[in-house]
C-alpha cells in the first residue's frame, strides 16, 4: 500500500482470519485517512479479483453517477473557457461509491464481521498518526491549491478545520488525528452501508449540499448501486492482463501492452533510451484514445474490442518511430490535477 500503517492494517486483518477482500476494505478506508491527498470515503472505488468458485478474474465498478438536480446546462455553466469543468467546488461531485463498493464486496467474500473490519480503522483515526514527509508535502500544497480557488468553492471552513487546524496544515512528524472520520466510519460499522446512503450519513450530506447550493440529495445517494463487471483482457507475450473497462483507464493499460508487444523491447536493453523511448510512445497513444473514447459506456459508444484488438496495436505501432518523438497534436488532453491510490492483496485463495 501506499502508507505502512494500511499495510499493518491489512496484515492484522487476515492474521484474525480475514479474506483478501476483508483486507483490502480495511486498507481502502485506512488509506481514507492516511491518505487523504489522493482517496476516502467521498471517492469511488475499483477492483478486480480473482473468484475462487468461479475461477476467473472478476470486477466491479464502484463509481457514482452524477446528482439527478444537476442538468447539463447548468454543468456548461460552470465550465472553465477551455471547457473543462473545474477541479474544485459542487458541481463536479459525484454520489460517492466507495462505501458500497467495500460493502457489495464484503457480502460476496468477507470472512469476518463487517464491523470487525472498519472498527480498528476509526479507532485509527480517532488516535493520529504522525505525518510522514510526502503527505505532509501534498497537504500543504493541495491547501494553496484550494486557496487559490476558493471563489469557485461554495464552502471552505470544513478543510480548514479539519486539515489545518491552527491555520497551518501539519507538518512533518506532527500527529495527525481525524475523529470525525473516526466516528463516521463507527456508524458505518455498526449499521452497514444504508447508514452512508440511507441515513444519518446521506442525511448529512443532502442538508450541506443544501446549505452550500448544491445538488446532491439522500435520493442520489439511496439509489447508488455497485456494479460487478466482466473484465477485460489481453495477452502479452504468453501472459492474460486484465484490465475494467470503460468508465475507467484499465484498458489503456491493455492498449499500452499491446502496442509494446510489437517491439523487441528487451532487445533493446531494459531501461535503455531505446526502450524508454518505445514505452513512451505507447503510452502517449493510449492516452490520447483515452481522452477521444472513454467515458460512461451507457450513454457513449467505446469501441473496446478494436481498442483492445492486436491489429489495432499494430496500426498505432505504425505511428512509432525509433529516432524521434512523434510531432503529431494530440486532441482532448485531460486536466493534470487529481490523483488516487492503489494497493494488492493476497489470500491463500
Amino acid at each position: 500500500t501506499a502508507h505502512p500503517r494500511a499495510t499493518l492494517i491489512g496484515i492484522d486483518t487476515l492474521r484474525r482470519g480475514g479474506s483478501a477482500v476483508d483486507a483490502a476494505i480495511a486498507i481502502n478506508a485506512a488509506l481514507g485517512f492516511l491518505e487523504p491527498v489522493a482517496n476516502g470515503i467521498g471517492g469511488d472505488a475499483f477492483c478486480m479479483l480473482w473468484d475462487p468458485a468461479q475461477r476467473k478474474v472478476v470486477g466491479f465498478n464502484g463509481s457514482g453517477n452524477s446528482p439527478l438536480g444537476l442538468s447539463l446546462q447548468t454543468a456548461r455553466s460552470k465550465a472553465r473557457p477551455n471547457g473543462h469543468l473545474p477541479s474544485y467546488g459542487a458541481v463536479t461531485v459525484n454520489v460517492p461509491g466507495t462505501v458500497d463498493a467495500w460493502w457489495s464486496a464484503h457480502q460476496r467474500y468477507g470472512k469476518l464481521p463487517w464491523k470487525d473490519v472498519l472498527l480498528p480503522v476509526a479507532e485509527l483515526c480517532e488516535e493520529g498518526v504522525p505525518v510522514p514527509q510526502v503527505i505532509a508535502y501534498y497537504l500543504e500544497r493541495n491547501m494553496a491549491g484550494f486557496d487559490r480557488s476558493a471563489a469557485i468553492i461554495e464552502e471552505n471552513d470544513n478543510r480548514k478545520r479539519v486539515y489545518a487546524p491552527g491555520g497551518a496544515t501539519p507538518k512533518v512528524g506532527q500527529m495527525f488525528a481525524n475523529p470525525d472520520l473516526g466516528r463516521t466510519l463507527r456508524l458505518i460499522a455498526e449499521h452497514g452501508r444504508d447508514a452512508f446512503y440511507d441515513g444519518p450519513i446521506a442525511d448529512a450530506i443532502e442538508g450541506y449540499f443544501r446549505r452550500i447550493g448544491g445538488w446532491m440529495t439522500r435520493a442520489d445517494l439511496a439509489a447508488h448501486r455497485t456494479e460487478w463487471v466482466e473484465p477485460i483482457r489481453t495477452n502479452y507475450r504468453g501472459v492474460d492482463v486484465y484490465g475494467l473497462g470503460p468508465n475507467t483507464q484499465g484498458l489503456s493499460t491493455n492498449q499500452i501492452l499491446n502496442v509494446c508487444e510489437q517491439f523487441d523491447l528487451k532487445g533493446m536493453g531494459f531501461q535503455s533510451a531505446a526502450s524508454i523511448h518505445h514505452q513512451a510512445e505507447a503510452k502517449r497513444l493510449a492516452f490520447e484514445d483515452r481522452a477521444r473514447w472513454f467515458a460512461d459506456d451507457r450513454f457513449s459508444r467505446t469501441p473496446v474490442e478494436w481498442l483492445n484488438s492486436k491489429d489495432y496495436a499494430r496500426q498505432r505501432a505504425a505511428l512509432i518511430r525509433p529516432d524521434r518523438v512523434m510531432d503529431r497534436a494530440f486532441p482532448g488532453d485531460a486536466p493534470t490535477q487529481g490523483d488516487t491510490t492503489y494497493f494488492s492483496v493476497a489470500d491463500k485463495d
